[in-house]
Parts: C-alpha cells; structure tokens; sequence
C-alpha cells in the first residue's frame, strides 16, 4: 500500500500503492526487483511519469509464477502474464518485464516447449520472433499464444476469464489442454 517514488533527485518522495515482483533467475537467486506504481484505487497503474522501474540484472531473468519442468510460457509485462495465468493456472510462467528482455529470457534445461505471449505492437513482433527462432535452435518447440486485442489484460478485462481461456484453449497444444487447461477449470 505504500511505496516510496521519487520523480528526479530534486523532487520529494511520494508514498504510493505498488506492486513489488523479484526478479530471479534459472536457480532462483534474486537478480533484481521491479516496481509497478497504482492508482490509488487500484484500477490501473498510477498517473506519474515513471510507473514502473525495475533495478539489478534483468537480461535472461524473469518474475516467475510456478515450476518450471518441461512446458512454460513467457511473456513480456507483469499484467499480461498474471492475465494469461488466471486462465492457466497451472502452467508455470515468467514475465520478463519488457519486449527485449522477453527476446533474451534463459531456458530452462529440461524445457521442450515453450508458449511465447506476445503483445500485438511491432516491440511484440520483433520479441516474439527473435524468441521462437531462439527456441527453434535450442531444440524447443515454441507456440505463440496471441491476443484478441493489444495484450492479454487487454483480453481479460475486456471479455472476461471464460471468453479468453476459449481463445487460448485453441492455441495449445492437445496435450497440454489436458494437462493445463482441464485441471485448472
């Protein structure tokens, strides 16, 4: 309920709603931390130059959201992930804070397949494509799961849980609709 935000050393510290993530990498260390500043009520983010920093080493890490064994799926902002994940619960997942970082985000040993949630913007294009063709020499076998519209929090709020676990239920692959998507109805 309270962050402190600093537009510029000149100016005073302001108290703030946030949403605080670490950011971790394959082993779980904590690289770094990403600060997200909410409107007061919390229905978006706050009307305020900067509402999100992020400070450590961020390139190939991520802020995780489960386990990550076999299949996983990485996307580019915080709000964009959980959105997917309240539709998956059960499928781990990383959000790695922006289009370039999504581009670089590390794969863990064991990965096979990876689902890249892309955002429709050209950011989202350049990060999806660079991502698949990295999978693709890897050896792991990478799904797009795109949007309806902008983004997938666009998506939730927009249509609800039960309109965009449909339209991602289509993008999956058949084994993993049973395996993520029924036990997670």
């Amino acid at each position: 309920p309270c962050c402190y935000y600093r537009p510029n050393a000149q100016e005073p510290i302001q108290p703030l709603p946030a949403m605080i993530a670490v950011v971790t990498d394959l082993m779980g260390r904590i690289m770094g931390i990403h600060r997200t500043w909410l409107a007061p009520d919390g229905s978006d983010k706050a009307a305020i130059a900067t509402p999100r920093r992020a400070r450590g080493h961020l390139l190939e890490h991520a802020v995780r959201f489960g386990g990550t064994d076999d299949v996983m799926a990485a996307g580019e902002g915080i709000e964009t992930t959980l959105s997917v994940r309240t539709a998956l619960p059960n499928l781990p997942m990383a959000a790695a804070l922006s289009a370039a970082h999504l581009a670089a985000i590390a794969f863990p040993p064991r990965l096979r397949r990876l689902y890249v949630v892309r955002d429709i913007d050209p950011a989202g294009d350049r990060a999806r494509d660079s991502l698949i063709a990295r999978a693709n020499s890897a050896g792991v076998e990478a799904i797009e799961l795109s949007p309806t519209l902008g983004d997938f929090n666009e998506d939730l709020r927009a249509f609800g849980v039960d309109t965009m676990r449909a339209e991602i239920r289509c993008q999956l692959a058949p084994e993993d609709v049973a395996r993520f998507m029924l036990r997670s109805s």
